[in-house]
């Protein structure tokens, strides 16, 4: 079964000749364990659609199916439970408490979630993150690829089905950005999650094995990347996007 699933999918914002389509009618789904990069210009529905699958934005219409479940008959109580146990996210700029350490940070879903082992599921994926060693520093005695860490231990703490990643490297240099864009490769291919990535740079969508380009609230081009660190770009220049 795939853990992402639109039908259709409208957003419309205002009305009458405020009226903006932001998604018109996008069909996509994403399978167990596979790390799907979301590409195009600005304005084009890329965070519409981010915002749509993590439950944060109602759809006009359509289906929007996470996991198994239809997010547009959820209760808002429902959808806030679905968000937190099965949904990660990591977003450009961390989100992280600056008064609260690594473990802390990453613990933190766990801990409003009552969890009695928050602690140490946290402590256990930084672990696997490679930041053992810095689980009681907090955000500002870390790099910013290290903070990013933390976020992507947060995300994968409560063991979900997807991780919604918006711009996970915009903020990073390009050595950080490189680790990171791995590390959610590896999150997919290893760990088992579904990765859904919105990003603007060809270099780190590459990272990815399935490449879905928008443009005007539309999918226009969705391919397999296959490890070519090119195949971005080029899908991007074929559908006039570059």
């Amino acid at each position: 079964m795939a853990i992402v699933e639109t039908q259709a999918l409208r957003k419309v914002y205002g009305e009458g000749e405020t009226e903006v389509c932001a998604l018109d009618g996008v069909d996509l789904s994403v399978e167990p364990g596979e790390f799907v990069a979301v590409m195009g210009p600005s304005g084009c529905g890329k965070s519409t659609l981010l915002n749509m699958l993590g439950g944060l934005d109602h759809a006009t219409s359509g289906c929007v199916m996470i996991d198994g479940n239809d997010l547009t008959k959820l209760t808002d109580d429902k959808l806030t439970e679905l968000r937190r146990r099965r949904i990660g996210f990591v977003f450009q700029f961390f989100n992280l408490i600056p008064v609260l350490d690594a473990v802390e940070n990453a613990a933190l879903p766990l801990t409003l979630d009552g969890d009695g082992k928050a602690r140490e599921k946290a402590t256990s994926w930084l672990q696997k993150v490679g930041l053992g060693d810095r689980l009681n520093n907090r955000p500002d005695q870390l790099s910013g690829g290290q903070q990013q860490r933390v976020t992507v231990a947060r995300a994968l703490a409560t063991e979900p089905a997807l991780v919604l990643a918006d711009e996970p490297t915009g903020n990073l240099d390009s050595k950080s950005a490189t680790e990171i864009a791995m590390l959610l490769r590896q999150v997919a291919v290893e760990w088992g999650r579904s990765v859904l990535m919105v990003t603007h740079d060809p270099r780190i969508a590459s990272y990815a094995g399935r490449l879905v380009l928008m443009k005007d609230g539309r999918i226009v081009d969705d391919v397999k990347l296959e490890g070519d660190a090119d195949a971005a770009r080029l899908a991007m220049e074929r559908a006039g996007l570059l």
